[in-house]
């Protein structure tokens, strides 16, 4: 058998949009979707150095949920850039202030680094609630 090795114009031919509900849903198991739908592993023609991955629009992004005590006790770190500017949010804070954030940050953590995770990360595009400007893009629910 030979190996199948796609170009990375093939690749972009081949992504999709896709629309995924975060209603109700853990954000570690939405995360680990997401970022295997953005990097293209669910595809036969997957390739590890070609972004041949899909776009992914999330909605919703306020009605995710933490399991166990999470909620009150994960917290969220951010530096100022100033010495001792380490600020932390918790996560039932964050949740009401800007969910999408939360989101992001457990996808990000999953995408990997480097120039081809930047393009992989501009393929996400998370909203916090059912409303999104995509639908010319004709989104495919999964």
């Amino acid at each position: 058998m030979k190996t199948l090795s796609i170009t990375k114009k093939q690749a972009e031919e081949g992504s999709k949009w896709l629309l995924v509900d975060a209603t109700d849903v853990p954000v570690g198991r939405l995360a680990t979707k997401v970022a295997t739908l953005l990097r293209g592993k669910h595809k036969p023609t997957y390739t590890p150095h070609i972004n041949c991955g899909d776009f992914v629009v999330v909605i919703n992004a306020e009605k995710v949920k933490f399991t166990g005590n999470k909620e009150s006790q994960k917290k969220y770190f951010r530096y100022t850039g100033y010495a001792g500017g380490i600020k932390g949010v918790v996560a039932e804070d964050l949740k009401e202030k800007n969910p999408v954030q939360i989101v992001e940050s457990a996808v990000k953590g999953m995408v990997r680094r480097g120039a081809l995770g930047h393009q992989i990360w501009k393929r996400l595009k998370v909203y916090k609630g059912a409303e999104h400007p995509h639908a010319a893009q004709n989104p495919v629910k999964v």
